[in-house]
């Protein structure tokens, strides 16, 4: 499982920078390949640990999408 998620931290890292550097098109490009990823990871998780580290991940993509695209996210949507 590890590796899964070390590999997850890095491309969400890659994200980070690519906002740092404003480059806003390369990071939603891979804030979309990331979440692809995470969906993926989702329908095969057996573990609750695991569960409960993809949503930690679900959480932080959502707030970087929210800061890419300058969205305020409502409750319910």
């Amino acid at each position: 499982m590890n590796t899964k998620f070390e590999s997850l931290k890095a491309s969400v890292q890659e994200i980070i920078d690519l906002i740092a550097a404003e480059n806003n098109r390369e990071a939603n490009n891979k804030l979309l390949e990331v979440s692809d990823v995470l969906d993926e990871m989702l329908d095969f998780a057996e573990e609750d640990e695991e569960l409960r580290e993809i949503s930690r991940y679900q959480v932080l993509l959502n707030q970087l999408h929210v800061k890419l695209n300058g969205e305020e996210q409502v409750d319910g949507e």
